[in-house]
């Protein structure tokens, strides 16, 4: 049975009294509704304060993890490039516009830039030995050192995939073609010319990987122990036909000297009689006991002056 209301009356709120519990309506009549609900004093937006609680604890945890996040975020970003350094910066597999990067600060996006540092200071690299069989079919064994440097940092991260190896198995090659086609002795004498040559072969090579060649150095040229013998006894033998010349030619001037020498003293007999005192003194200054002499002084020496003007 449902209460009737006169259409003139507005119903009223039922207020529940402090103290005295609220008693169950009967069937038919409904509770009155507010038609203007005012927000409580806690909830400006309508909402509830577990509906708001609910909401910001997302957004807190959110810059909790962004501001621990970030130093880490900024320390995977930007690269300290030194003056020595090149960067080469590629963006999605293609080769960031401009060439290479640095010195200084560079900036690296996580997850589309990857980065290549790229060393522009001289290397030297030690060519392991070579054995060469020269061109009179001598084996020798020869040591080099190669000095080079990164002249085009793109070209050597792009054209070749280990510039260090790529350089030493291209010396080493070029190595054994310019010595191959030399003699013994022309890999002896001219050592300047020959690495003057490897020098340029290796630089006209090296040149499109990006790679300078500064010099090429031979350290030692080895021959084996039977060789270095032959050759030791050939230099010996040389050296004593050269002593045998040598003493030959002084015997021989020495004579002509004497000859001439002769002739001057035939021609007048006081010089031999002088000669002869000459000889005298020098015997006695050598400290012997007895001194054997003709007298007269020009017994025999005047008759042999005679006899060579005469005849």
């Amino acid at each position: 049975m449902a209460t009737e209301m006169h259409p003139g009356i507005q119903p009223q709120p039922i207020q529940q009294q402090p103290g005295v519990p609220m008693q169950p309506l009967p069937s038919g009549i409904e509770m009155p509704r507010d038609p203007d609900p005012k927000p409580g004093p806690n909830d400006e937006g309508g909402r509830s304060m577990e509906e708001y609680d609910s909401g910001f604890c997302p957004v807190l945890f959110s810059a909790l993890i962004a501001l621990i996040f970030f130093p880490i975020a900024i320390c995977t970003c930007i690269k300290i490039v030194q003056e020595y350094e090149r960067v080469v910066i590629f963006r999605l597999g293609k080769i960031l516009g401009g060439g290479t990067k640095g010195p200084g600060v560079i900036i690296v996006w996580p997850c589309i830039d990857e980065y290549k540092t790229v060393d522009l200071r001289t290397k030297s690299i030690n060519v392991a030995p070579q054995s060469i069989l020269t061109k009179d079919s001598v084996s020798v064994t020869v040591d080099a050192v190669v000095y080079y440097r990164v002249s085009n940092a793109v070209l050597s991260v792009a054209k070749v995939e280990d510039v260090d190896q790529s350089t030493s198995l291209l010396a080493q090659t070029a190595i054994r073609n310019a010595l191959g086609t030399k003699t013994l002795a022309e890999i002896l004498s001219g050592r300047d010319e020959t690495v003057s040559r490897l020098q340029t072969q290796l630089d006209e090579g090296t040149d499109r990987w990006g790679i300078k060649v500064e010099r090429v150095e031979i350290k030692d040229v080895r021959l084996p122990p039977q060789l270095q013998r032959a050759m030791a006894a050939e230099a010996e033998a040389g050296r004593e036909a050269r002593a045998k010349v040598i003493a030959a030619e002084g015997e021989m001037n020495a004579a002509k000297a004497l000859k001439q020498a002769s002739d001057i003293i035939t021609q007048s007999e006081a010089a031999i009689q002088l000669r002869y005192l000459q000889t005298m003194g020098q015997v006695s200054s050598e400290k012997n006991s007895t001194v054997l002499f003709p007298i007269p002084i020009d017994m025999g020496l005047m008759d042999f002056a005679r006899a060579k003007k005469q005849a």
